[in-house]
């Protein structure tokens, strides 16, 4: 018996989707959940062998959540998000079923994934998926993170600096430092150019918080942040942030 989950905030559409399942002996809803909190919980209780995940949904969307999962199952997307959209990760998910969906195309989903199971080749949702599709508006404001078994919504408003750390990008915020398991790339493209800045191959700086830039050993400089800090500049990023500074 393999483990699902049905995690979207329309009733409606849980329903259908559990509706079509009952042709499925072999798969088991262990839940339904109508947001990405109640789902990341549920996945973390129930380890399911398959997810079928919204996209826009309230709190936090489908990609926010996937990304607070170390070990993500299988997943197919139900959505109502435009479809070309779509093609960006449909190779990283098992599929993705455009609402409205018919039992046909739903059952041509499950019909590739027990495919892929049985080849034991289950797609999970890799980080070139979260990469890819993590740009949607409201992270433009916003940073979801995983504290302990906690969720916690972090304002970009917030946000002082971001730093390198291996596989992971550390936020520091008043509030303290949290772990995100993205890239510096992606945070250079995503946050607004015009408050954030990559002033070295291992930082981003918000630039609300610098005070002055201060000349620092041989022809390189450093950053002082308001709360003292000091963040290193390559030259070009020393370069990048005169040309954003017009200095």
């Amino acid at each position: 018996m393999k483990k699902c989950l049905i995690i979207d905030d329309e009733p409606l559409a849980r329903s259908m989707v559990a509706e079509y399942l009952q042709a499925y002996p072999e798969l088991e809803v262990v839940q339904e959940c109508g947001d990405g909190f109640e789902g990341v919980k549920a996945i973390m209780q129930h380890q399911p062998d398959l997810i079928f995940l919204d996209i826009q949904m309230p709190k936090i969307n489908g990609f926010e959540m996937l990304e607070l999962v170390e070990q993500a199952p299988g997943v197919i997307f139900t959505t109502a998000f435009d479809e070309y959209a779509i093609k960006a990760f449909e190779t990283n998910a098992v599929d993705y079923l455009l609402k409205p969906f018919s039992k046909e195309r739903f059952d041509a989903a499950i019909r590739k994934w027990l495919q892929s199971q049985a080849a034991a080749q289950a797609i999970p949702a890799s980080s070139a998926l979260e990469e890819a599709t993590g740009k949607q508006p409201e992270e433009q404001h916003r940073i979801v993170v995983r504290a302990g078994n906690n969720i916690r919504i972090i304002p970009v408003a917030d946000v002082l600096y971001l730093e390198a750390y291996d596989d992971y990008v550390k936020i520091h915020t008043r509030d303290g430092v949290f772990l995100k398991k993205k890239t510096m790339g992606y945070y250079e493209k995503a946050l607004d150019p015009k408050q954030f800045v990559r002033v070295h191959r291992s930082y981003i700086m918000a630039l609300s918080q610098l005070t002055r830039i201060e000349p620092f050993e041989k022809d390189s400089h450093v950053a002082l942040l308001r709360n003292g800090e000091r963040i290193p500049l390559s030259k070009s990023g020393y370069a990048r942030l005169r040309t954003v500074l017009g200095i």
